[in-house]
């Protein structure tokens, strides 16, 4: 087990990872009221962010994690044996996992997957039970592995559309930097306030920019006639890019400059050697309710399920959440008031 892991170390260790996973991203939210800590053993490792809370006590939450033989109960023993005693130390009342595994049948193509039945039962063997997801279970991926024109071909009829409008009337899309954060941030308070989206703060945006970009993130502005109308967030770890932020104001939106602000991004995914890009999160849903149903809601992720599953890809479904609990009333107490 090695505890002091350097920044180099746990890069090529968290290469084969998930995004989540990376040593930048546990910087980034260490900014933000969460402290990284990463572990290993021999083949597995997991860095796990803790989340205080009063009277001492904390959360312990790893996304997209940990990486380990899920196929070898002994293996996940002997990580979970360092990941618990990591947690008690720091007095977590419980522990979530969201392992980066995909369900049979809801897989990125040629990447492994599991039965929910199997994984359900070597995670009760560990004493996890069922619990509430933090990152979304469901999301659509486009295979970007081809030629633009393959990817392009692969879109909807309409999205393809969408995407030569805004550049025939003339919408041009830019790369930002750090000091555009704050542009960034208006566009994100005026989505917020039209479609009830959470937000991060101005700052949280500056420093993710500042620890990513240009080499594994980047800020990408579109404008008509120098007047910002779209922005997005876009990270790449290895081969995958993950579409995790974007904001739209509410002028011009005839123009359609989401369209070719996602156009311009798949781009940029593909110049810095992805094969894959994420859109991050639609209802988890089966695939025949969210076609039957995706033209009459907009509530919570519906309303960007029209505008995603434009671009093509697959819909693809993660095992979910699991929690292991050290403190059962104060676990039951937080459930509550989380509930309220």
């Amino acid at each position: 087990m090695t505890l002091s892991i350097s920044q180099p170390e746990w890069q090529q260790i968290s290469a084969n990872g998930h995004f989540l996973q990376s040593y930048n991203w546990g910087q980034l939210k260490s900014f933000f009221g969460w402290t990284p800590v990463r572990v290993r053993t021999e083949g597995a490792a997991a860095q796990i962010l803790f989340k205080r809370l009063p009277l001492g006590f904390t959360i312990a939450y790893i996304p997209k994690g940990p990486w380990v033989n899920w196929h070898s109960i002994e293996e996940c023993q002997t990580l979970f044996n360092v990941i618990h005693a990591e947690a008690r130390k720091r007095r977590a009342v419980f522990l979530k996992i969201e392992p980066h595994l995909w369900l049979a049948g809801c897989a990125p193509k040629g990447q492994p997957a599991v039965r929910p039945d199997a994984f359900a039962g070597t995670l009760h063997l560990l004493g996890f039970i069922p619990a509430d997801t933090i990152q979304p279970q469901s999301s659509i991926i486009v295979d970007i592995s081809s030629t633009e024109e393959a990817v392009l071909a692969a879109m909807k009829q309409k999205t393809r559309y969408n995407i030569r409008l805004a550049r025939r009337k003339g919408v041009v899309v830019r790369h930002g930097g750090e000091a555009d954060a704050g542009l960034f941030f208006e566009l994100a308070r005026q989505t917020a306030t039209r479609d009830g989206f959470g937000i991060h703060s101005l700052k949280y945006y500056q420093t993710a920019l500042r620890l990513f970009a240009p080499h594994h993130g980047a800020l990408l502005v579109a404008e008509f006639k120098a007047e910002p109308l779209a922005a997005l967030v876009v990270f790449k770890h290895g081969q995958d890019a993950f579409y995790f932020y974007g904001a739209s104001s509410n002028s011009h939106r005839n123009l359609m400059a989401p369209y070719l602000l996602q156009w311009e991004a798949i781009r940029w995914a593909k110049q810095h050697g992805c094969a894959r890009y994420d859109l991050w999160g639609v209802p988890n849903a089966e695939p025949d309710v969210l076609e039957a149903e995706f033209t009459s809601r907009s509530d919570g992720l519906w309303g960007v399920y029209r505008f995603k599953r434009g671009f093509g890809g697959n819909l693809v479904k993660s095992v979910g959440a699991f929690d292991f609990v050290y403190n059962p009333l104060l676990y039951k107490l937080y459930r509550l008031r989380r509930n309220i």
